[in-house]
């Protein structure tokens, strides 16, 4: 087995474990795949599923199992192959006569952890194994991906977060022979330890506050019981949302989004020498010299541009939280950078696909990139004691140890 993939396996298999018992898990792992895709392939080979109602309209059927040992780099496995009584059924993925799994093994492990699209893996399986499976077949060999997907959005979650980002990122879906703009809300949060967790994505129509208070609503009922930082963009009716459902929850709009909408407004030849004035603002030491920062922008820029100065005074409370915290938390609380760089992940596997043929394909790619950006958030944030010692200071010890 890859060792790469066998050490990503491990950590998820617990500590405290030896390779051994690593070895006896894949290999039941490995056979139990096995066995779900022959069924799979059966399944396709007769045109219907074992107890099928409609299963009487066919003249094959199944005939039982035959029994065999097969050969794979975790040892031994032995399989039961299923049977039909015309006697016409020939896997694919262990042909007859064949007693060795060679390399598939690490990717059928793959497969039944992360999932693929239905054409990435016909093509692979055939260019790198030679091995042919219809669409039908890998569709729906990749569907088992789906109860993975509502274990991840229904897990329990743990009671307090330190901070939590939220942000959505838009796709186009196929829908009642239209293409139309669907948005992805993804939250991530810092938890107890100092580690960044993708808390669950909710796929809708419209980014709205609305749906954002639905989302807000869902953290909470999955074990969620208080937020200190929320992080977001400055979709309006956001921030009382939050506050609505977490009512101690300081908020930080992104300066990243406020800076972006105000340089819609620019013209080029003047968007460097805005940008850092706007600059100047945020980099200021203190709330106090920020305003000042602000006043001197808006004498300077109002005239040719009065809409900036005026959005940034209208939600200056939401930017500014900011200040309240030292240089390391501010860092990483001003901005969504964060989900804004699980985005990117997310475009780089739909890059080749200019729209989605429906809403389980989108939840589909997205947790695949989800889990991907995943394994490498396995150390605590730089300076996680010192950033610990502020929040403490900050909000009390008895509320940044919340336990149940």
């Amino acid at each position: 087995m890859d060792e790469e993939l066998k050490q990503r396996i491990l950590e998820k298999f617990g500590k405290g474990h030896s390779y051994k018992e690593l070895d006896n898990f894949l290999s039941e792992v490995l056979k139990e795949g096995i066995q779900q895709m022959l069924k799979l392939e059966m399944d396709e080979h007769l045109g219907y599923e074992k107890h099928a109602p409609e299963s009487v309209q066919f003249e094959n059927s199944r005939n039982g199992k035959s029994r065999k040992t097969i050969k794979s780099k975790s040892g031994a496995l032995e399989i039961e192959v299923p049977r039909d009584r015309q006697g016409s059924f020939e896997p694919v993925l262990v042909p007859k006569r064949k007693r060795v799994l060679d390399d598939i093994e690490d990717h059928i492990l793959s497969l039944y952890t992360y999932g693929m699209s239905t054409r990435d893996i016909e093509s692979h399986m055939k260019e790198i194994y030679g091995l042919t499976f219809s669409e039908a077949s890998i569709s729906n060999i990749t569907d088992k991906i789906i109860d993975h997907i509502e274990a991840f959005k229904t897990r329990r979650l743990d009671p307090l977060y330190y901070i939590v980002w939220m942000d959505a990122i838009v796709f186009k879906v196929r829908q009642d022979g239209k293409v139309i703009d669907k948005a992805v809300q993804i939250a991530v949060g810092l938890n107890e330890h100092g580690k960044k967790e993708v808390l669950g994505m909710w796929l809708c129509q419209n980014e709205s506050a609305a749906f954002w208070m639905q989302v807000l609503t869902t953290l909470k009922a999955r074990g969620v019981q208080d937020i200190l930082i929320t992080a977001t963009d400055n979709l309006k009716g956001f921030t009382e949302a939050i506050t609505s459902v977490f009512p101690l929850a300081l908020t930080q709009v992104c300066i990243v989004h406020q800076l972006r909408n105000s340089l819609k407004f620019v013209v080029w030849k003047d968007k460097k020498a805005v940008v850092s004035a706007l600059q100047a603002i945020y980099n200021a030491p203190d709330r106090e010299s920020a305003y000042r920062y602000l006043e001197t922008f808006d004498q300077s820029w109002s005239k040719k541009y009065p809409y900036i100065a005026k959005s940034w005074m209208a939600n200056w409370d939401n930017l500014t939280t900011f200040f309240e915290f030292p240089a390391e938390i501010r860092k990483i609380m001003y901005t969504t950078n964060i989900i804004e760089n699980l985005n990117r992940l997310i475009r780089k596997y739909t890059k080749t696909k200019s729209m989605l043929p429906n809403d389980q394909a989108v939840e589909k790619v997205v947790y695949l990139a989800l889990m991907q950006a995943s394994k490498k958030w396995t150390m605590p944030a730089r300076n996680w004691p010192l950033m610990l010692t502020q929040f403490i200071n900050k909000f009390g010890e008895e509320r940044c140890n919340l336990k149940i």
